[in-house]
């Protein structure tokens, strides 16, 4: 915010009237301050009067104008164009200060006394101008910093007009110097008037009257009607009555009672001034553009603080015998607390005047504006002269300065409590403000998008712990009502909140309280409503109620996500026993910009609120997202989940049953990294040739921590095509295992590899380590974050290659970023309710970009414990290994889903929640046997490699059987038409998620980025009017067949529901007389064209889609990811079907 009100220094709109008003009040001082001192000290015994009766008459004659005119001046701005009349004025300026310039020249002091009334005549008629003319020439959140920049000025130019003019108009030739700046200042301050913008006569009709007393009388009936400008008036001629009193006496203050010269009261007003300035600046970051009174109560308290304390100050600080001069004053240590209860005070002057003068001018009407601003010039202008006679009757009475000083902070006070009782939601916002800082750390992102949604606003808040209210309450600039379930409310416990909020019970059994909250808003109240309708107990995004989607679109008002992270860690969480709760975690609180609901005007009744009911539950998803910690690293955020779950959680396990902990996890990554960056370079590509472990594990952390690019190699490819990978990515390092090269029977992959990289096994590196390795690895857990910082590094860096599967051709390397993966975990988190108390059973291989993302990485930085399997393929195996660990979360694809549910008990699933699916489609009969044999519905997703991987997927809350689910947040799409497709179009995707680019072998080691962020699926989708995908199949899977686009994945989804207990496949081969003929491939001994053709007919689809020839296999070739494995299969199709086209 310090920025942003700075920034107003950089608009034309703002600076010329900064700099005007910055030379007025500059000249203003300097030329009274020069008269006063020379009254005092040379002129005043020649004009026959006492120098201090002059130096009184001539404060009396600045500010009388004030008094006379305020009422002229105020008509004048409201009726007239304000640029104008301020250019005129400063025009004026320049002729009363060459007035006054030759007053000192012939040191005539009538011509002085004359020039120094019209100065104040001057600045009577400027200041509504001024002051008025800032909410025409600044956005409403920008009122305060323009105040705040106004007010500090307006300090500093005191200061530096005070100082300038005592000290010149002593020198020789003094008078002349002063004459001189005078005029200059007054030619710079009407220089800078030309470029003031224009600012019309808010209302023409005012008249000018003549009657001044009862033109004045009228003036402060203005302000006397409405409370809101009373109140802020008062507050401000109070602290101008304060100021006022603490500059006239800072003389006397310095040389009685501190024993000092003048050059200390010169310092003394030097802090004063600094302080007013530093704290309305303060005052401008605090509120962040909010034009609010909740800290003045503070700040007048502050005020009486320091003002109490100077009290007691002021007599250790006093000097010896002799006037102390500054540095000697510098000195004493007690001095220095003088001057810092003077900063103090000063500073919360600032923030107390601040954001008065913003109410009233934000607050007041446009057509009177000017005339308010008078009235508190006005009134200002009378506590200040209360002020002088006050303290000329209390220093007659035998006060001292500090006495003054006393009697003053006793006074503020008075004042201090009167406001506090005046605002007391200011007062406890405040105090809970205060207190959930420094319990909770809270931070609070954002706030500047509530003034953009304006009032009203339905505010839509995740809801974490019982605190988030009170939160919301604290932090709010706004006073919203809070939509409280009526059982909730008679709770005794949430009575005292309710006395303190606006709050409107909500019975949820009767239909017309959502009627009633849409009247809440449109009153114009903004609402806040907790759209899940209770308390989270999975630690995500429970259920989303449409209601406040209804309430926003039926009232036409914004809807502002918020959410509130960290509470859920509290005792205050229903999460016990499911989160590692502490008592003071780190609260966040993050405010997102406004959004609208776009739902065509055509859609009504339920489907409108279905569509509403999505649209908010999407604008909560995001919100997850967005507000994800998705800016670090994968180690970085592997450290961060072992502090926040706790270190000893469990992380890692597999068939060896020797669980790793987070911190063994940790600990193993820092011992493996430091061998493995012995041999390898920061940034280089390491492959990685393991199967699903905890070693793997292990390893893979190692390379993160030391900021190396795991290569993960698909060893069921062949040696041909992970040699080609590692001439892709460049890979001259390779870590493996002896073990489990003899166990997947490996060893003339092994071979061929030692012949072209650097292959390391675990065992050897195992091996090397000794005790002190080990106990140096335990010893640098705990500084692991800033062992891997050294390493430099960043989220956008590489922190992983996959290979693509190689099922329509050659592998590439796909390279993933930190940010990659952690957004497409974020992503998924944000649609799918994990919890620390799941167990993740994962058998899909991890260098499968479904293995390693959704398989490991989410649950192991999800605070989710993993058990790794080694092969999918193990159909008897898997379920008894899913029953024996109480997994509730597995992974698979249709292949092997099928496969475990041939064999599986009907209860070795029972612990199960989530069952996903990917990487091809599945088929309705796997998912009959899952739903009727387990009670479980698969949730089928989509991605890519080069997504990291997953686009789409089905969630418990939005699921829709054949589709592919709904695109997860902060993925943008299109869909291009291809010709001959009527139905769907080639699906793009772009997002944080989206790799960086490939490897390829043609050009190895160089990134190849996607064209401006956006992948090419090469799947023709469609997308419905509710956000769900189904795929009609790969762009390259179509065949074109006498002029007609057949899908083979269309043909295929046929011949699985014709025969669903066997495999098939089907690819194109070129056709002399059709272009291209289908053949099919099947497992199915019986098969027969004869039998597709009859299921075809009886389907009503055309017999183009009927395979031209039928190959029967006995296996259909898969690739290690279950994938079918096309280029294996079109080979085995060539070789099957003769030239002429029959098989």
């Amino acid at each position: 915010m310090v920025d942003k009100t700075f920034h107003l220094l950089a608009r034309r709109r703002f600076l010329p009237l900064f700099i005007s008003q910055f030379f007025g009040a500059a000249n203003d001082n300097f030329f009274k301050n020069a008269l006063v001192i020379l009254v005092v000290y040379q002129l005043g015994a020649r004009a026959g009067m006492e120098p201090q009766v002059l130096a009184t008459v001539a404060a009396g004659l600045f500010i009388s104008p004030y008094f006379l005119f305020s009422a002229t001046a105020g008509q004048m701005a409201d009726r007239y164009e304000k640029s104008v009349l301020m250019k005129g004025w400063k025009a004026a300026e320049i002729a009363i200060s060459a007035l006054g310039a030759w007053a000192l020249m012939a040191e005539n002091v009538t011509g002085m006394l004359i020039a120094l009334f019209l100065l104040g005549l001057q600045s009577t008629f400027t200041s509504p101008i001024k002051y008025a003319v800032l909410p025409e020439y600044l956005k409403e959140d920008e009122l305060i910093g323009g105040n705040a920049l106004i007010e500090g000025g307006t300090f500093l130019a005191i200061l530096l007009g005070t100082i300038a003019g005592g000290t010149l108009v002593l020198v020789e030739n003094g008078l002349s110097i002063v004459a001189w700046s005078m005029v200059a200042l007054a030619t710079l301050g009407f220089a800078a008037s030309l470029a003031l913008p224009k600012a019309h006569g808010a209302n023409p009709q005012v008249k000018v009257g003549l009657n001044l007393m009862r033109e004045t009388a009228t003036l402060y009936g203005l302000v006397r009607k409405r409370r809101d400008l009373f109140l802020s008036v008062m507050g401000i001629s109070w602290f101008w009555l304060v100021g006022a009193t603490y500059l006239s006496q800072f003389p006397a203050f310095a040389k009685e009672v501190l024993i000092a010269d003048e050059h200390v009261v010169t310092l003394m007003l030097t802090m004063f001034s600094i302080g007013i300035g530093v704290g309305s600046v303060l005052c401008g970051r605090m509120l962040n553009g909010e034009v609010s009174a909740r800290h003045v109560p503070f700040a007048a308290l502050g005020m009486t603080l320091f003002a109490l304390d100077l009290w007691f100050a002021a007599g250790p600080a006093a000097g010896g015998p002799g006037l102390a001069g500054l540095s000697e004053f510098l000195a004493r240590p007690e001095c220095w607390r003088v001057l810092a209860d003077l900063l103090a005070f000063a500073v919360c002057g600032g923030i107390y005047i601040v954001p008065l003068y913003a109410i009233l001018q934000a607050h007041s009407d446009e057509a009177e504006r000017s005339r308010v601003v008078a009235a508190n010039n006005l009134v200002n202008a009378a506590f200040i002269v209360a002020a002088a006679l006050a303290s000329a009757a209390l220093l007659a009475a035998g006060f001292t300065a500090t006495d003054i000083f006393l009697t003053l902070g006793l006074a503020n006070l008075g004042v201090a409590i009167h406001i506090c009782g005046l605002l007391p939601d200011a007062v406890l916002k405040g105090l809970f403000a205060w207190l959930f800082r420094r319990m909770y750390r809270v931070k609070v992102r954002g706030l500047e998008n509530l003034p953009k949604a304006g009032e009203p606003a339905v505010i839509v808040v995740n809801h974490t712990s019982f605190l988030d209210p009170a939160l919301l309450a604290a932090f709010f600039p706004q006073k919203p009502v809070f939509a409280i379930n009526t059982f909730t409310a008679r709770q005794w416990w949430v009575k005292p909140f309710l006395r303190v909020v606006d709050a409107f019970q909500v019975d949820p059994t009767n239909p017309m309280s959502t009627k009633s909250l849409i009247r809440v808003v449109q009153e114009g109240k903004s609402l806040v409503i907790f759209p899940e309708g209770r308390l989270t107990v999975t630690g995500a995004l429970m259920k989303i109620y449409e209601g406040p989607g209804m309430i926003a679109d039926r009232a036409g008002a914004p809807v502002v996500p918020i959410r509130i992270d960290g509470a859920e860690f509290t005792p205050f969480s229903r999460l016990k026993g499911k989160l590692r709760l502490r008592w003071f975690p780190t609260i966040t609180i993050t405010v997102l910009p406004p959004r609208r609901f776009d739902v065509p005007d055509e859609i009504k009744g339920r489907a409108r609120r279905r569509h509403i009911g999505i649209a908010l539950y999407d604008v909560m998803s995001a919100m997850m997202f967005e507000t994800a910690h998705r800016d670090r690293t994968l180690f970085g955020a592997l450290l961060d989940t072992a502090r926040i779950h706790g270190g000893e959680a469990l992380a890692v396990d597999d068939v060896n049953r020797k669980p790793l902990t987070y911190d063994r996890l940790v600990a193993s990554g820092l011992a493996l990294g430091r061998v493995l960056s012995a041999v390898t370079r920061p940034g280089e590509a390491v492959g990685l040739l393991l199967p699903n472990a905890a070693a793997t594990a292990a390893t893979f952390f190692a390379l993160q921590a030391t900021a190396r690019v795991p290569a993960m190699l698909n060893f069921s490819t062949g040696a041909g095509n992970v040699l080609a990978a590692c001439e892709a990515a460049r890979i001259a390092t390779i870590v493996t295992s002896r073990r489990f090269i003899d166990q997947a029977r490996l060893s003339a992959m092994s071979e061929a590899l030692e012949a072209k990289v650097r292959v390391l096994y675990l065992e050897d590196i195992g091996g090397g380590m000794g005790p002190f390795d080990k106990v140096r690895a335990l010893l640098a857990r705990p500084f692991a974050a800033a062992i891997h910082r050294r390493t430099g590094a960043k989220p956008d860096d590489p922190a992983v290659i996959l290979f693509t599967s190689g099922s329509e051709g050659t592998p590439k390397g796909v390279v993933l970023s930190h940010a990659n993966i952690l957004s497409n975990c974020a992503q998924l988190a944000a649609r799918v309710a994990f919890s620390p108390t799941d167990i993740v059973f994962n058998a899909l291989p991890v260098f499968h970009s479904f293995g390693l993302t959704g398989g490991l990485l989410l649950p192991v930085l999800a605070g989710i414990k993993v058990f790794l399997y080694p092969s999918p393929l193990h159909y008897r195996i898997v379920p008894e290994l899913v029953y024996d660990t109480n997994a509730t979360i597995m992974f698979g694809t249709d292949t092997f889903l099928s496969g475990y549910a041939r064999v599986a008990n009907a209860y070795d699933f029972y612990s199960v929640r989530y069952v996903f699916a990917g990487a091809e489609k599945v088929k309705d009969e796997t998912r009959r046997v899952w739903m009727d044999k387990f009670g479980l519905r698969i949730l089928e997703g989509y991605g890519a490699t080069e997504t990291a991987p997953v686009l789409a997927v089905n969630t418990p809350m939005h699921f829709q059987a054949g589709s592919v689910g709904r695109l997860l947040p902060g993925i943008s799409h299109r869909l291009e038409a291809i010709p001959g497709i009527d139905e769907g179009g080639r699906l793009w995707v772009k997002g944080p998620n989206v790799m960086l680019g490939y490897y390829r072998v043609e050009k190895p080691g160089e990134l190849e980025p996607p064209p401006e962020g956006w992948y090419d699926t090469g799947d023709i989708v469609t997308i419905d009017d509710l956000g769900f995908v189904r795929i009609v199949g790969r762009a390259k899977r179509f065949a074109k067949i006498a002029g007609e686009m057949v899908s083979l994945g269309k043909v295929e989804a046929e011949l699985a529901a014709l025969w669903p207990d066997n495999q098939h496949a089907v690819v194109a081969l070129a056709d002399d007389r059709k272009g291209e003929q289908l053949v099919m491939l099947t497992d199915r001994a019986e098969a027969s064209r004869d039998a597709v053709l009859a299921h075809f007919r009886t389907r009503g689809l055309a017999e183009l889609l009927v395979p031209k020839v039928v190959l029967k296999v006995e296996r259909i070739p898969l690739l290690g990811t279950g994938k079918t494995d096309y280029v294996g299969a079109k080979a085995l199709a060539e070789a099957g079907v003769r030239p002429g086209g029959a098989g």
